[in-house]
């Protein structure tokens, strides 16, 4: 049965090549023959529970998680807002002070444009960034740490890094780049993360007319198991072609329950309009966004689990509408991540019309290892690179 769906999986696949205002986005639409949505049912296997350490990139696991919610020290959560935004204090002010004889002397004072709250995080008078959002619980990821992903689906190559090349290989990658990014910042240490496409939009609309395949179990859990073995996380990418997350979400249900599984979303293939994936970009609104936040945030108080992290894929503005309507919880952190391929200066381009100019909460660039080098592009983005954007990107992906 494997080997059946797999051959299908590369008989069946489609390129569609979409021009999306700034960025040129190849999209692959795959058609699975024969699957059928699972819901996972077999929770044995996933009893680990990872949490961040208190002192740097790397997890630890445990059986339980005491004290819930942990306390956040928000001190230090409000100062890495601030480093993200490269926020410079206002330059000194000179003034004239008169004493009482007449005389007079100048003094130099630094008016504080800094708004804190004992519920949001810091705000800087007059500017987008960083937009204000509900302090997260004890155990948030970030901004403390960066999130480091490859992506991709295990059936083909043609979809990321997680596809095309062996498990040990990926793993291999993944790490160097760990280590790139940790050189290039060693104030932000790295959880590196595999984000596997879990459902995945289809060319045609299979027996209940969705366009979309649920991915194994089998994956699934190979995806977990070498999210755990590099002591990093789980994300679950989701295209959903002509269903609905009301429809889709409950299938994650007992992954998300997991402390270290987390979820992505791909309003690409999210198809309102009813067309076929791939013949338009599909759109998520903040409706759509707000009830996958609440979704999470009820599975992390019944659990009683450190935040979760929800990422959306944009590259253009209508993929995500009403994005001032987004709403974060202490629950759930929202990184809104630019996803689209081009030479740098495109991707600099995208990234500050579509991604700076709407604030939700945090950022995230995606690489693509091959794409980004089509002429007239040069190479892709460093680390260094990427650091240079305002503001700097907590979630980095590679293709």
């Amino acid at each position: 049965m494997e080997n059946d769906l797999k051959q299908s999986f590369f008989k069946q696949h489609k390129w569609l090549l979409m021009s999306a205002g700034l960025v040129a986005l190849l999209i692959l639409v795959v058609n699975v023959a024969g699957f059928t949505a699972k819901t996972y049912s077999n929770t044995s296997s996933l009893n680990i529970r990872s949490t961040p350490d208190e002192e740097g990139g790397a997890l630890e696991t445990t059986t339980n998680i005491p004290g819930w919610p942990a306390e956040l020290d928000k001190k230090a959560y409000d100062e890495r807002l601030l480093r993200l935004v490269n926020y410079k204090k206002p330059t000194p002010v000179t003034e004239v002070v008169v004493a009482a004889d007449g005389s007079t002397s100048t003094v130099s004072k630094i008016v504080d444009n800094l708004n804190y709250s004992e519920t949001n995080n810091v705000t800087v008078e007059g500017e987008l960034w960083p937009p204000a959002a509900p302090y997260p619980h004890g155990g948030a990821i970030i901004p403390k740490h960066r999130i480091l992903a490859y992506y991709g689906n295990f059936y083909s190559r043609y979809m990321g890094i997680l596809g095309e090349y062996p498990e040990e290989e990926v793993i291999r990658r993944l790490l160097e780049e760990k280590d790139a990014w940790e050189a290039a910042d060693p104030d932000t240490p790295i959880i590196p993360a595999i984000e596997y496409i879990a459902m995945v939009a289809q060319a045609e609309a299979g027996a209940d007319g969705m366009y979309r395949a649920m991915m194994p179990d089998e994956h699934m859990q190979k995806a977990i198991r070498m999210a755990r073995e590099i002591r990093g996380i789980m994300i679950f990418d989701l295209q959903i072609g002509l269903s609905s997350l009301q429809a889709e979400l409950p299938k994650f249900k007992a992954y998300l329950e997991e402390p270290d599984v987390h979820l992505a979303l791909d309003p690409e293939f999210a198809m309102k309009n009813g067309n076929p994936p791939g013949t338009v970009i599909g759109t998520f609104d903040a409706t759509d966004i707000n009830y996958t936040i609440n979704y999470l945030s009820e599975i992390v108080r019944e659990k009683q689990l450190p935040p979760k992290v929800l990422i959306i894929h944009r590259f253009t503005q209508n993929m995500v509408t009403r994005t001032e309507l987004i709403k974060p919880t202490p629950e759930v952190q929202v990184i809104m991540v630019m996803d689209g391929w081009g030479s740098k200066d495109l991707k600099r381009g995208t990234y500050s019309q579509v991604i700076e100019p709407e604030p939700v909460q945090f950022t995230g660039l995606k690489i693509f290892y091959k794409n980004d080098m089509k002429p007239p592009s040069t190479g892709i983005f460093t680390p260094n690179d990427v650091l240079q954007l305002d503001p700097k990107p907590i979630f980095i992906q590679y293709q």
